[in-house]
């Protein structure tokens, strides 16, 4: 199967997940506390509000009260993993597999847990849950293999503060306004994000609405990534010839010790 017939069966899966629009349908108005975050030496991790109103036709709420899912997932990226493996006292690396779509972060958090809210099924569509991301291996791999795989990535990410995911982190207020804090770790990786909400009722996806958010270097550390990218040569032979340099200082000042 190649990969735009996988993608369009993908979209179709989530359009009948969804369903077609009502009028008696709620809408969402989703905004972020900022669209862009800037690293800095100093940066320590920051905590990123997701918030909105939900806009019921008529200004009527119903008797069942929708639930609310929010997603901050970014950036997506290639990612090779290895498995070490002890031999002889020593460790190497063994098995290894490719991944083609691993988030750099993902972050999850909802008024309920997300296996009351709706069935596996739909929560594989949506990707809602860490146990659900789909991260598409390169070539055929056994699905025992690839699961341990992912679980190790997961465990990681985890450990990282990189993934992330709070099933009591979204607060709605008179069923009409919601708020969830994500936190952003320091070691976040720079890119473009996409912040989400899902409106969820018995089990059904009403509505989705997403906004970008831009995670990027700033000050000296942005003039180092933008002077490694655009002037590799020059900024490895500068940072060969700092480091000969700091070494001779270094040198010289134990020997007067």
């Amino acid at each position: 199967m190649t990969r735009a017939r996988a993608l369009l069966l993908l979209l179709a899966a989530a359009f009948f997940a969804i369903g077609p629009a009502r009028a008696d349908d709620p809408r969402l108005v989703p905004d972020v506390s900022s669209r862009a975050i800037d690293i800095q030496y100093s940066f320590t991790g920051e905590e990123l509000l997701l918030f909105g109103a939900i806009l019921y036709p008529d200004q009527r709420l119903p008797d069942d009260r929708a639930d609310i899912v929010v997603v901050l997932k970014g950036p997506v990226r290639p990612i090779v993993l290895r498995e070490k493996k002890r031999v002889a006292g020593i460790w190497v690396n063994a098995n290894s597999i490719r991944l083609r779509t691993s988030p750099g972060f993902y972050a999850i958090g909802s008024s309920r847990p997300i296996d009351q809210l709706v069935d596996e099924r739909t929560a594989a569509i949506f990707e809602l849950g860490l146990s659900n991301l789909s991260m598409s291996p390169t070539g055929f791999s056994e699905a025992e293999k690839l699961q341990r795989f992912e679980n190790g990535l997961v465990d990681l990410y985890r450990r990282m503060g990189l993934f992330y995911e709070n099933p009591a982190a979204v607060e709605i207020s008179e069923g009409v306004l919601y708020r969830a804090r994500i936190p952003v770790p320091a070691r976040v990786p720079v890119g473009t994000y996409r912040a989400e909400t899902f409106l969820i009722s018995k089990g059904r996806v009403l509505a989705v609405a997403s906004r970008n958010v831009e995670i990027r270097k700033a000050g000296f550390e942005r003039f180092v990534a933008l002077a490694a990218q655009r002037h590799g040569f020059l900024y490895g032979l500068a940072a060969v010839t700092l480091s000969l340099l700091l070494g001779y200082i270094a040198s010289a000042v134990f020997k007067r010790r």
